[in-house]
């Protein structure tokens, strides 16, 4: 069990750092996306569609073994925060392209008409109301990282899923040590679970009473 913990720490470690840098990869994507400048556009969206179309295990494998052929190195746990926070920022980017749209061009129109700066607009009155909106989603997001931290055992990350191969290679207890890891991802998700509930509760609170204000 002191091994588990072990691997489980550097997996909460690593979920952390990964989550920092897709959201921070969601957002500017994401406000590209919607970017009046149409090469930004298309640079961002050649950017999603390439890390959502092709695979996340062959994105950290050129990352930490193709790259240093090319005399650029990373270490493991970075080659890990950048290969996941590229690759579910890239679908978190989605979450924030669509929740802004959401908002009815409405709330733009009355914020022209009390003759508000654009970015007064933007930072008081659209994205409070589309953070509600991407919560949910923003929740999910962080469950996919913390699932997708089990692919860095390839990258010798000795993480929770690499200590259990670790231990099943030293004990034999094939089944109890997939029992353990199952139960320790499940607690290390229920917060989450727990906090997507929330924000959907709250998101649909937000939209009913858009519907009563219409």
């Amino acid at each position: 069990m002191p091994l588990l913990l072990q691997g489980a720490w550097a997996t909460l470690r690593i979920s952390a750092m990964s989550l920092v840098a897709a959201m921070a990869v969601a957002f500017l994507v994401g406000m590209a996306r919607l970017s009046g400048l149409r090469p930004l556009r298309i640079g961002a969206v050649i950017f999603v569609e390439f890390f959502r179309g092709t695979s996340l295990l062959v994105q950290l494998f050129f990352l930490y073994f193709i790259l240093p052929l090319y005399h650029v190195r990373l270490g493991a746990e970075t080659t890990a925060v950048l290969g996941i926070g590229l690759n579910l920022g890239a679908y978190g980017s989605e979450i924030v392209r669509s929740a802004i749209a959401s908002i009815g061009i409405g709330q733009y129109e009355a914020a022209r008409s009390l003759s508000l700066p654009r970015w007064i607009t933007f930072s008081k009155i659209i994205f409070p109301q589309a953070m509600l909106i991407m919560l949910p989603s923003f929740g999910n997001l962080a469950i996919e990282i913390v699932k997708a931290t089990a692919l860095v055992s390839l990258i010798t990350i000795t993480e929770l899923t690499q200590t259990g191969h670790n231990l099943i290679n030293a004990t034999g207890d094939t089944s109890l040590v997939w029992l353990i890891i199952l139960v320790m991802y499940l607690v290390i998700n229920t917060p989450l679970n727990l906090l997507v509930a929330w924000a959907e509760r709250r998101a649909g609170r937000f939209k009913q009473g858009k519907s009563r204000v219409v």
